[in-house]
């Protein structure tokens, strides 16, 4: 149910910084993304799994923190990273 290591390095090619920058918030946000995609399919099939639902709903508010800390500090950023990840309209 883990990102695979081939997409994490892709993910981290596109949203990198800097060279071996794997903490920025860009970077942070397109890996939860993945994460929430992946969970999203899971639950189409497996309906009644509740306990992976709760890990869900705490990716998404860690992902929407980073999202509102990044909106806060850097608009431009923010503007661009949702057009990428195709987040919200």
């Amino acid at each position: 149910m883990a990102v695979t290591k081939q997409r994490k390095q892709e993910l981290l090619k596109t949203f990198q910084q800097a060279d071996l920058d794997t903490g920025s918030p860009e970077v942070q946000v397109a890996l939860l993304t993945e994460r929430i995609t992946q969970l999203s399919e899971h639950f189409k099939t497996h309906k009644k799994d509740e306990h992976g639902r709760r890990g869900l709903v705490t990716i998404v508010n860690q992902r929407r923190k980073l999202l509102d800390y990044l909106a806060r500090k850097d608009q431009a950023r923010y503007a661009s990273l949702i057009k990428q990840l195709e987040i919200r309209k």
